[in-house]
């Protein structure tokens, strides 16, 4: 695991090329399987921390607030990168890109994700959360087309809502629905929805420019010093600067953050700008669901809950759903060419 992540680093930030690339020849255009196979590995690896993920955020809001955590969260994940870019580990160069573009990226994800996200769940349950979470993939299928030109084919689109019944089913299986008295709520987290969606799509775009190291640098920090102005402003006008720092004091709490700022910050950031820099939108948004099938077998595991037959059934759709979207893209769809190796580099 530690050398993958390692891996995923290394060819975020461009350090050393792909040895002995494989590639193969069709209709005139070049495919890096080498680069693909690793593509489809962060994806997955994504949704796999992600799932995790639900867990240590219960624990940590046991201690500090959404906003505290979010702080400590992006805090963590910033200072993980600061360090082997300040001894000159990693190179960052923003020299003559577009700015203005990757800061909009970072106000989708993560500032107005988390926004609607959190404040939609104060109106809303989880459980709505999740079933419009599922939608995700096909906010992005449907952006991507418009914004990229991106094509799916009918197979591929009927994969991806055989995903997103999957999680719904699941859902709506442990008596979870819509309550009209949550409409505030549901309608936020749509917007959060609808910011993962877009940053999906931008950041395929954008990272024909940028390398995924330098895009998530940029978010991370954005996100750390928008978080810790929430925070601060929060506490000074109430006074509970105490509050803040409290948390520190606790094991449990700062286990938690450290998963939630190294792992499902840093780590998820690289896996998935890396994965968007080798794949269409469309197919690495539907990876997401998968992190429902994860956080199942997590608290299975962790939390002792108890896995029951629709959990199985959802988790069936929603893994065919995923394989379907890739395998018939594959099959189906017009190789692009490479991108320029100065892109990587």
């Amino acid at each position: 695991m530690f050398r993958f992540l390692i891996r995923i680093t290394i060819q975020s930030a461009g350090i050393v090329r792909e040895q002995t690339p494989r590639y193969s020849v069709k209709g005139g255009f070049r495919i890096n399987h080498n680069r693909l196979s690793l593509a489809y590995l962060c994806a997955a690896l994504n949704a796999a921390i992600i799932g995790f993920s639900f867990l240590f955020v219960k624990i940590a809001l046991e201690y500090a607030s959404p906003i505290d955590t979010l702080t400590y969260r992006f805090a963590v994940s910033f200072a993980a990168m600061t360090f082997p870019v300040i001894f000159r580990r990693i190179r960052l160069n923003y020299r003559g890109k577009p700015l203005l573009t990757a800061l909009l990226l970072a106000m989708m994800y993560p500032l107005a994700f988390f926004a609607f996200q959190t404040y939609g769940l104060r109106f809303a349950t989880s459980s709505e959360g999740g079933i419009l979470f599922a939608f995700a993939p096909v906010l992005t299928m449907l952006l991507a087309a418009i914004f990229l030109k991106e094509t799916t084919t009918l197979l591929q689109r009927l994969s991806i809502g055989l995903s997103v019944i999957g999680v719904i089913f699941i859902f709506l299986m442990k008596g979870s629905g819509f309550e009209l008295s949550s409409m505030t709520g549901i309608f936020l987290l749509f917007l959060s929805c609808l910011s993962i969606a877009g940053y999906n799509v931008l950041a395929r775009s954008i990272l024909r420019t940028y390398r995924p190291m330098e895009i998530s640098y940029l978010m991370l920090g954005i996100g750390f010093i928008a978080f810790l102005a929430v925070s601060l402003s929060g506490h000074a006008a109430a006074g509970t600067f105490d509050r803040l720092l409290a948390p520190l004091a606790e094991v449990r709490f700062m286990m938690s953050i450290l998963y939630l700022g190294v792992m499902s910050s840093l780590v998820t950031s690289l896996a998935a700008n890396y994965a968007l820099s080798k794949m269409e939108a469309s197919r690495m948004s539907v990876f997401s669901n998968l992190s429902t099938v994860v956080s199942i077998v997590a608290g299975a595991v962790v939390m002792g809950e108890p896995i029951e037959a629709y959990h199985i059934v959802g988790s069936a759709l929603i893994i065919a759903g995923v394989l379907g979207t890739n395998y018939f893209a594959a099959r189906n769809t017009k190789p692009r060419p490479l991108q320029s190796e100065s892109a990587d580099a």
